[in-house]
C-alpha cells in the first residue's frame, strides 16, 4: 500500500507522533487507510490536512477548533483558487526534495 507511515509524517512536518495522532483525532478529514497488517498508512490528501493544520495552528494561531472549522471551510470548496495554490506549491516541493536527494546522492 502506498503512502505516508506515521514515521515518515513525522520527519516531513517536524512534529511528534503523539501530536499527529491527536490532530488525527480531532480532524475527521484525516482519514488514514490499514493495510492488512493493520498499519496506518497516510494519503497525500493526509498529508496535505497535515501541513494545512501545521500553518493554522503554529503560523496563524488558530485553536484547534478554529483550525478544524477553517479546514472544513477549505474542503467544502469554498477556497478552489487555495486549492489550486497548493497543488502547484507541492509540485515545487517535490521538484525541490528530489534535487535535494540527488545533490546529496552526488556528493556521497
Amino acid at each position: 500500500m502506498a503512502g505516508y507511515g506515521i514515521r515518515d509524517l513525522e520527519r516531513l512536518l517536524k512534529v511528534k507522533i503523539h501530536v499527529l495522532r491527536y490532530w488525527e483525532k480531532e480532524i475527521p478529514l484525516i482519514q488514514p487507510k490499514k493495510d492488512t497488517s493493520g498499519k496506518l498508512h497516510y494519503s497525500d490528501r493526509d498529508l496535505q490536512i497535515f501541513l494545512r493544520l501545521k500553518h493554522l495552528l503554529y503560523k496563524r494561531r488558530f485553536t484547534i477548533t478554529g483550525a478544524r472549522e477553517e479546514l472544513f471551510r477549505e474542503a467544502s470548496g469554498n477556497y478552489q483558487d487555495l486549492h489550486a495554490q497548493l497543488a502547484a506549491l507541492r509540485s515545487d516541493l517535490a521538484g525541490l526534495y528530489h534535487l535535494m536527494v540527488k545533490t546529496k546522492d552526488d556528493g556521497d
